[in-house]
């Protein structure tokens, strides 16, 4: 986690249009939904994905509230599926943890830049 690469890049969501700003989101919400489905698996490429994406959520300056929100998106997405096949998505509360765990590497990104 070294923070954004260029640091005129903070913020540059905000100067999007609503299209680029659409586009932007869905990228990073394909990104978090691969993010879930190997956050219980032993994918050695998990870190550099979680990564990647904090790292995409913080140069953009994007809410917490927007990565709650595509969260919770695609936990309801997962339960649906899941119901469709007819399965329990108990199993989807543990999810909550990837959350967490995405939310503090954001805090510990935003902590290390005030030190800079």
């Amino acid at each position: 986690m070294n923070g954004c690469q260029q640091p005129k890049q903070q913020s540059f969501f905000q100067q999007m249009t609503k299209a680029e700003q659409q586009a932007f989101l869905q990228e990073l919400k394909s990104d978090y939904r691969q993010i879930l489905i190997d956050y219980f698996t032993t994918d050695k490429t998990l870190k550099e994905k979680i990564d990647k994406f904090i790292n995409a959520v913080f140069c953009a300056n994007i809410p917490v509230p927007q990565i709650i929100e595509i969260h919770m998106e695609l936990i309801d997405e997962f339960s649906k599926q899941l119901k469709l096949e007819g399965r329990s998505d108990e199993t989807l509360l543990d999810y909550r943890l990837t959350l967490i765990d995405i939310l503090a590497h954001l805090c510990e990104l935003y902590r290390r830049s005030l030190l800079k």
